[in-house]
């Protein structure tokens, strides 16, 4: 095995037991979110909880950065923060893609 095939097998192993220690050390004092609320531009403006507590977009913000919100990234773009789901590469608990309520 050659020394880029060598450092690319390092970095996935690392990143397995990086996405292994995180589920062992998930919160339980995280809420996952359910559902969400849209507008009829299709922007995300409510989030609605496992626990059935709705939350506003800046609710939600808040809690988020707080840590009590689970698989949510808050990130700082255009001039504002917008939360997003943890990229996984599972298209169905994106954020967009939860049911309505």
């Amino acid at each position: 095995m050659d020394r880029f095939q060598q450092a690319y097998e390092q970095y996935r192993n690392q990143t397995n037991e990086n996405e292994m220690n995180a589920e062992n050390q998930s919160n339980p004092n995280q809420e996952k979110i359910a559902a969400v609320r849209k507008n009829d531009d299709g922007d995300l403006i409510g989030f609605q909880t496992e626990s059935g507590r709705e939350l506003d977009y800046l609710e939600a913000l808040t809690e988020a950065k707080a840590g009590k919100l689970a698989h949510v990234d808050v990130f700082h773009k255009y001039g504002r923060d917008i939360l997003r789901s943890e990229p996984d590469g599972i298209k169905e608990n994106n954020l967009d893609s939860l049911p309505e309520f």
